[in-house]
C-alpha cells in the first residue's frame, strides 16, 4: 500500500472515530478534537465538513452535534439520555446537592441529571422532595430522612414522569424553597426549551411555585433550541454547568445577569 493510500485510510478511521464521539457525547468541539487526534484545526474542520456531507453529523459553531439533535422536536428517551454526557451530569448533580440545606422543601424536575442528583441526597436531614419522576421517587424512597411527594398525572411513556392538567393542578397548590430543573436546550435568545408541550407546561408551573430556581444544564445543551420555551433566562436564578462551556458562551450568559456555577470536569 502506498503512503498516499495509508493517509486516506487514516483519515477514514479518524472520521469514523469522530462520528462515534459525536453520537456518544452529544456535542464535540474542534479544539477537543485537535487535541485528541493531534491534527490541525483546518484538518478537523475538513473532517467535520466531510462527515456532514455524508449525513453523519451536523456542524455547529465551533464543533458538531448528532443529526437528530439538530431537529428542535427531537428528544431521546431516558435510556438514550442516560448514556450521553453522564460524567458531566454527575458532576453538575453533585454540585447541586451542595445547595440543599437540612429542612428544605425542594422540587426535582424529571430527567437524568436530577436523577443523578437524587442519588446523593442521603446525607441531608428532614428534606421534603416533590417529584414527578417515578424513577427518582424510587431512589428517594430508600432514604429515611426524605419525605417524598410524588405528583400524579398522565404518565409520559418511556420518560417515567407525569404530565398533563392533573400534574399541573397538584403542583400549582404547592410552594417550595428550591426547584432544580433540567432542560433539553438553552440559548441566550430563547432561554430554556424542550420538545414536548406537556412537559413545558409542568416545568413552567414548577418555576412559579419556587422561591429559587436552579437550572442543571450540561454544556452540550448550551447554544441549542428545542421546540417550545418554558423559561426566559430572567426566570432562572442560578445555572449549574460544567467546564466544557466555552468562554464566549459563559460571557454571553453572564451578560443576561444570570448567575452561573461552573463545575470543573476533565
Amino acid at each position: 500500500m502506498s503512503h498516499g493510500n495509508a493517509d486516506i485510510l487514516f483519515a477514514e478511521e479518524r472520521q469514523a472515530a469522530i462520528a462515534m464521539l459525536v453520537n456518544e457525547k452529544g456535542k464535540v468541539l474542534v479544539p477537543d478534537l485537535v487535541s485528541r487526534f493531534k491534527m490541525s484545526p483546518a484538518t478537523i474542520r475538513n473532517d467535520l465538513r466531510d462527515l456532514e456531507a455524508r449525513g453523519r453529523l451536523k456542524r455547529t459553531h465551533g464543533g458538531a452535534i448528532p443529526i437528530d439533535y439538530a431537529k428542535v422536536g427531537y428528544e431521546p428517551d431516558n435510556t438514550g439520555k442516560t448514556v450521553k454526557d453522564l460524567r458531566l451530569k454527575e458532576a453538575i448533580a453533585k454540585k447541586a446537592v451542595g445547595l440543599v440545606e437540612d429542612g428544605d422543601v425542594i422540587l426535582l424536575d424529571a430527567g437524568t441529571t436530577t436523577k443523578e442528583m437524587s442519588k446523593h441526597l442521603q446525607t441531608k436531614k428532614n428534606v421534603t422532595v416533590i417529584v414527578n419522576d417515578i424513577e427518582i421517587a424510587a431512589i428517594l424512597e430508600k432514604f429515611e430522612e426524605m419525605n417524598v411527594v410524588l405528583i400524579g398525572g398522565l404518565l409520559r411513556r418511556n420518560f417515567h414522569c407525569t404530565v398533563g392538567p392533573f400534574a399541573v393542578k397538584l403542583l400549582s397548590e404547592l410552594n417550595v424553597d428550591k426547584a432544580f430543573l433540567g432542560t433539553n436546550a438553552f440559548s441566550v435568545r430563547k432561554g430554556c426549551t424542550t420538545p414536548d408541550m406537556n412537559q413545558a407546561e409542568v416545568k413552567r408551573t414548577m418555576i412559579q411555585i419556587a422561591t429559587q430556581v436552579v437550572l442543571l444544564c450540561d454544556s452540550a445543551k448550551i447554544g441549542k433550541n428545542a421546540f417550545v420555551q418554558f423559561a426566559e433566562p430572567s426566570e432562572i436564578d442560578l445555572m449549574i454547568t460544567d467546564s466544557h462551556i466555552t468562554e464566549q458562551q459563559l460571557n454571553e450568559i453572564a451578560e443576561l445577569g444570570l448567575e452561573v456555577m461552573v463545575e470543573v470536569v476533565d
